[in-house]
């Protein structure tokens, strides 16, 4: 068979890219040894995202009394809490297994090796069959990364994805190894739904590569929860006692220990690329991952790698727009997507995001800036919600004007970050995002608050003293 487009990975980033392939003419056939939708789908964002939306729920119930609403005694059903995770990805793969067959986009349950420019070997069950195709995209994603520490091979040591997949219980003394953006939406869920959690960081602060504001607000929401913080510190070794697992870690007073019934790594991921390449297909990689030029191409003619197989930000969406710009060059179109303003994301009670520079950044870079920030403890919805610590901060160029950077720590964070990021691609000012009024009362009106701060003239924040 031979194809205009062979796509590596139904993932976020390769479904999409053979959807919009299709749409622009291009036959093309997708490959993917597990089930459509890759990780984020069935083993990360999606299901995560459930049990934090659940986990929410139980933390408003237990809180209830404060709103005028009181229930008694209420109880988690775990079973329901995991089945209905399961539901939502289920759901979705049915969804984009509709669009392959809607866009005539071939699908291959098979594992995909690259034999060179322009043909694959698909394997399935003992069954091999070689693919020819005028380009190829590797959307092969990642998989968690383990740590070379004693004693993380034991049963109870798990993952993401084995954690997501232990639907019969929550545990009850959860020690989560990595303070990132997995390790912290894990200790939201997990520590809402009433386990002890302890968190161990190696680096000074709890997402590290966040706005230093986001992440010491965070350290103060989640300690207040409940929830054991250790910084700037390495685990040593994790044994099976008769209290169940101890982790044995040297923190800022010394050496230390955690006992608890389940460990999770949530150490960063690695580059899926075991097995994709034959003889002589030498593609560039650094630390694991594969290197690309500005079109998402590699070292190798007409074969592409976009999402969490590559180097830079490792996001859903991220790989989501890689994923179009490649099918688009390879069209002969010129895409309208700028892959270098990428929001972060993080799902926590206040959500965060951010996108574009931070203000240490810019310092670092040279850039004199303006900040704006507006607090959301003066925000009617916020207060409305009880909404805890939270915050927006604007980063205008000092020179031109433009919307640099900008960081939220509050509710509705991961969807009000859209408006920024397209005012950053744009190049917009802050004379010019104001122009639109802000419906009251929303989240959103903090965003006109901070730019309005950033030139001396916010209405809800006290006057600068001077």
């Amino acid at each position: 068979m031979k194809y205009d487009l062979l796509v590596i990975g139904a993932g976020p980033g390769g479904y999409v890219c053979a959807i919009r392939a299709a749409q622009l003419g291009l036959k093309t056939a997708v490959a993917e040894r597990r089930e459509t939708g890759g990780t984020c789908l069935n083993r990360g964002c999606i299901p995560a995202k459930t049990l934090l939306h659940s986990a929410e729920l139980y933390r408003n119930v237990l809180n209830g009394a404060k709103f005028g609403i009181t229930a008694e005694n209420p109880k988690i059903n775990v079973e329901k809490v995991f089945e209905r995770k399961n539901e939502v990805s289920a759901k979705l793969r049915e969804g984009i297994n509709r669009l392959f067959k809607a866009n005539k986009i071939d699908f291959y349950s098979a594992s995909a090796k690259i034999l060179g420019e322009g043909k694959a070997l698909l394997s399935s069950d003992g069954e091999e069959e070689i693919i020819e195709c005028k380009s190829i995209v590797i959307a092969t994603g990642s998989a968690p990364a383990l740590i070379p520490v004693e004693g993380a091979d034991l049963d109870g040591v798990l993952t993401s994805d084995g954690l997501l997949q232990m639907n019969d219980r929550i545990p009850e003394k959860l020690v989560i190894i990595g303070g990132g953006v997995i390790g912290m939406e894990f200790a939201e869920a997990y520590s809402a739904f009433g386990s002890e959690v302890t968190i161990i960081e190696a680096m000074p602060e709890i997402l590290p590569m966040m706005d230093k504001d986001i992440s010491r607000n965070l350290s103060v929401i989640m300690k207040k929860r409940g929830v054991n913080i250790h910084t700037s510190a390495s685990v040593n070794k994790i044994e099976k006692t008769d209290e169940g697992l101890c982790v044995h870690f040297s923190g800022k007073t010394g050496e230390k220990t955690a006992v608890c019934d389940t460990v999770l790594i949530a150490a960063g991921r690695k580059a899926n690329t075991e097995g994709l390449f034959g003889e002589g297909v030498n593609i560039l990689t650094e630390r694991g991952r594969i290197l690309t030029d500005e079109n998402m191409m590699t070292n190798i003619n007409n074969i592409y790698a976009i999402g969490d197989v590559t180097m830079g930000i490792q996001f859903a969406h991220a790989a989501s727009a890689q994923g179009i710009f490649a099918a688009e060059h390879i069209a002969g179109k010129k895409s309208c997507t700028d892959l270098s303003v990428i929001p972060s994301c993080v799902y926590t009670s206040p959500e965060i995001a951010s996108v574009g520079l931070t203000e240490s950044e810019a310092k670092k870079k040279g850039i004199s800036v303006k900040k704006g920030k507006f607090m959301m403890s003066a925000n009617g919805r916020a207060l409305i919600n009880d909404d805890e610590r939270g915050f927006v901060k604007v980063i205008f160029d000092s020179e031109t004007g433009c919307l640099k950077g900008a960081q939220l720590m509050c509710s509705r964070a991961t969807d009000m970050v859209g408006e920024l990021a397209g005012a950053i691609a744009n190049k917009m000012t802050a004379e010019q995002l104001l122009k639109a009024v802000k419906a009251h009362p929303t989240f959103s009106e903090a965003i006109a608050e901070a730019i309005e701060d950033s030139m001396g003239r916010a209405v809800h924040v006290a006057p600068k003293i001077r």
